[in-house]
This record gives C-alpha cells, structure tokens and sequence, in this order.
C-alpha cells in the first residue's frame, strides 16, 4: 500500500507533474556548473583562505571575487584571466588590505579609480601582464605603498605624474618593458620620491642617460638605480660614470658587470661591453680626483654613503678624531660634523692630507676616504696674481718694441743722397757727430767765426795736475792747432768740471 504523500503526487494533473521534473533537471544542472567566473567569495571550493590570506590563484576567474572579508590582509589572484581592474573590482573598503598580486592575468588596463577602496596597500604585483601605458596619477591614493612590481609588461609610454603621491615607495620595478625614457622626475632633486632606493629599468629601449644628472645624485640612489640591458649608445661620458660606479663598489655597477653593454655609433652597430670603452674608443681610464680648496674658504666635505640613515664619525690627517658633539655654534671649533658632513672653516695649507668618514648602521659598515688639497693662497687673491703678472708681460713686450723701434726706425743720414756728399767729406769726429746739438757741415775756412763743437775732455789730458785745478789760470792754446779758428783760451777749470757735468761745452 503506498504512502498517502505519494498517492498525492500521482493524483497531481500532469502540466504539474511535468514542471515538478523540469525544475528538478535544472537544479541538477546549476549544480554540475562551475561558480567560480564572477561568483562571490567560497573559501571552500574557488579559494585558500588561511587566517586573513586570501588565495585564488589559478582558478581560471575573468573577475576579482566579491564580498572579500573586511579583514582580508593579501588577496593574490594571480594566474588567472583578468584583464582589467575596474574602479567597482570591490564594493566596499578593505582597511586591512596591504599585499596584492595581479600577476600573470593578462591584464589590458587598469582604471584611475582602482585603488580607491584599497589605500593601505604597501605591496603591489602587476607583473607579468600586457599593460601599455600608465597614466597620469594612477597610482596617486597608494600613499603607503612601499612596492611597486610592474616588470615584464608591455609599457612604453609612462606620464611624468603616474607615480606621483607614492611618498612611501622605497622600490619600483620597470625592467623587461619598452620604455625608451628615462624618468629623471623620478630620482633627481626637488621632484623624485623621497624614500626611492631601488629603481630597476634594466632590460628597456633605453638609449640616451642624463648624464651630468645621474653623477650628481647621493650615492644612496646611484647604488640602488638600475639600468642594465638596454640600448644605450656608446661614448666616454658613459664610461666614466659607471667606471666611477664601480670603483665605489655600487651595486648597480657590481652585480651586473656582464650586463652592461652598449651599441658603438658607428654603421656595424656592434654591441659592445661598457666597461671596456677605454679599449674599443681609447676613453681616458677614470681616476678619483682630490677635492682642492684655497686660503680661507669653507670647506664641507660629503659622506657619500651606499645606505640611508648611517651614523657617521669623521677623522682628520694625522689620526685626529672630530668630536661627535662639534657644532658650528662654538666659535674656537674650526671644523665640525654637520648633517653627517664636515665642515671646515677658513681652511689652511696645513689641513690638507686625507679625511676618513666611517659610517656604521644596522646592516652595512662602509669608509670613504677625501683627499683634499689646499693652495697657498686665496681664490681672489689667485686672480690678482694672474693679473699682476699678465701686466708685467705686457709691460716687458711693449719696452722690447719700444727698444727695436729706437734701433732700427730712427732717422738716420742718408749716404745715396747727392746734396749730402760733400757734407759727409767734412764730418767731424764720431762724439762730435753724434753728441752736437746742432751738427756744422759748412767750410770750416769761412765760417770760422760761427763753428762751434762739442767737445770732452779725455781724462788722460788731465794727468800730473792730481784732479786739481790749475792755480796759474788760463791756459793758452796752441796756436798750430788753431790756425784758420783764430785765438782763445781755455780754462782748465772749465775743462774739468765739463767731464762731471751733463751739460756740454761749447768751444
């Protein structure tokens, strides 16, 4: 006999029955499909949950699962089929939220607006995907992201502001892409992230650096700032950075020696290893130059650490060690540490010689060593000198023309001249020629009267008077000597003192 709920069933009219069956088959049939495409959360069959850790990974989802739990700390949802991460991806805040791996998902764009509810994130994984660009304050909301995985993309184009507002970021990886730039506004001054110590852009379409740019960077940025593999051209400015590097040991020039080439300029386009440019292009072999300074300059001196934050103890020449306490507010203290840099004021010729810093810190112990070189005099002063000399050398050239002229541009008596002929026939004597202020070419026979000479007397003429005057007065003239010229006597006395005089005698 059968049941009465069974006698019910049967006494059902068919249409009823046929419904009853249909909605069977097709409960049977939801249930055999897989929820697991844009279904909400099942930490049972689509995910891992373990504590606050959230895996779903390789579980084949188009679409990041809803209802996450507020207290979710990592979600990973790699290996999967997302290819954008709307702004809606989750409906509501997730406080708790700071590891986030997106990797391997094939992943298109990502919307300005994604990270909205997700702002204590300090770890992101966006490798291994097809993104193309990034856009202007993207990544603006992450301000306690510390993490940034965007290597093995597709991204060529990168706008100046897309990691603007990341304060808190210490690493960003951009290696194995297209990017072709290189973005400065990321590590140089008054514009990079304060706490960036690790920028990979190894890998990349990268050509040309900012040289003079990168060189002035702290070594705590240069140590950490990658950018290996890339299609850089060939010069010297290149070579004497990274041989700088790596004389310093920076682990950017260190650990990937091999990896850092380089394509020669000329029409073969060969790849050549960087660090043998001195050979390939004969580049100067870099040396460490000492740091010169002159008479009473203030001089600071740089502890260029690989690390942030050491502590630093300074040592002068001679194995003197710079107090730790040292300020600049003790007016007897002429060097002192400042900000982990010492300071000399009014430098010497004796400070010169080598100054070691020691820096210590948790991790790294490192010394650095300055060699300073003073000069023996000011730097205004060193400018006078150069002037004073350069004076006196013009001086010099103008008193040598001057000299030559004197020589050879005078006027001089004319031999060729026909009127000068008989003239030259009675010239009198060379120091009568060349010391006469008015030179007589006249017949001496007629123009006695007017004929005057100047004259010297020998001092051999002198001898047997023992440089005295003559007490007996005039002297007569010999009269032979003086035909044609008429008679005068001459003094003696005059003669005499006409030898110490610059005026000549008249006779």
């Amino acid at each position: 006999m059968l049941h009465p709920q069974f006698n019910c069933v049967s006494e059902m009219p068919p249409s009823i029955k046929w419904c009853i069956r249909w909605a069977v088959c097709l409960s049977f049939i939801l249930a055999l499909i897989p929820r697991s495409r844009g279904s909400m959360l099942n930490c049972h069959k689509m995910c891992i949950c373990a504590s606050n850790i959230v895996s779903c990974s390789k579980m084949n989802l188009t679409m990041v699962p809803s209802e996450l739990p507020n207290y979710t700390a990592v979600l990973d949802i790699s290996f999967n089929e997302i290819t954008g991460l709307r702004a809606q991806w989750t409906k509501h805040k997730l406080p708790n939220l700071h590891n986030l791996l997106l990797s391997h998902n094939g992943l298109l764009f990502i919307s300005s607006e994604a990270f909205i509810f997700v702002k204590q994130l300090r770890y992101l994984d966006l490798s291994s995907n097809k993104l193309r660009q990034l856009d202007e304050l993207i990544f603006e909301p992450l301000i306690h992201l510390e993490v940034l995985l965007l290597y093995n993309n597709q991204i060529s184009q990168i706008d100046r502001t897309a990691f603007s507002g990341l304060s808190g970021l210490q690493k960003l990886y951009l290696s194995q892409n297209q990017v072709s730039r290189f973005p400065l506004e990321l590590v140089k001054d008054k514009s990079r992230l304060d706490k960036l110590s690790l920028l990979d852009l190894s890998s990349n379409r990268i050509k040309v650096l900012p040289i003079q740019d990168l060189q002035a960077l702290p070594a705590w940025i240069k140590n950490g700032l990658y950018f290996h593999n890339n299609t850089l051209i060939c010069d010297c400015e290149l070579y004497s950075l990274m041989a700088h590097w790596y004389i310093r040991r920076l682990n950017s020039a260190v650990d990937f020696k091999d990896e850092h080439t380089c394509v020669h300029p000329g029409p073969d386009k060969r790849v050549l290893r960087l660090y043998g440019l001195n050979t390939h292009m004969n580049c100067s072999t870099f040396k460490e130059t000492d740091q010169e300074a002159y008479l009473e300059q203030t001089l600071t001196l740089s502890c260029d650490t690989k690390q942030r934050k050491m502590s630093k103890t300074w040592m002068l020449p001679g194995n003197i060690l710079v107090p730790p306490d040292s300020n600049q507010s003790d007016t007897n203290n002429d060097k002192f540490v400042k900000n982990g840099n010492l300071e000399i004021k009014s430098i010497r010729p004796e400070d010169s010689g080598v100054y070691t810093c020691f820096a210590v810190s948790e991790y790294l112990n490192e010394t650095l060593y300055v060699v300073v070189k003073v000069h023996n005099f000011t730097l205004n002063g060193n400018g006078e000198t150069l002037n004073t000399a350069y004076t006196t050398l013009v001086g010099c050239l103008a008193s040598v023309v001057l000299v030559l002229i004197y020589l050879y541009l005078t006027p001089c008596r004319c031999f060729c001249c026909p009127d000068q002929g008989k003239k030259n026939q009675h010239e009198d004597s060379i120091h009568s020629s060349m010391l006469s202020a008015t030179p007589t070419h006249e017949d001496m026979a007629t123009k006695a009267e007017l004929n005057r000479h100047v004259a010297f007397i020998d001092p051999k003429d002198l001898q047997g008077q023992n440089g005295k005057v003559n007490p007996n007065g005039d002297e007569e003239v010999d009269e032979e000597a003086m035909q044609g010229k008429g008679k005068r006597k001459k003094s003696v006395a005059d003669s005499i003192s006409s030898v110490f005089s610059d005026t000549p005698i008249v006779v």
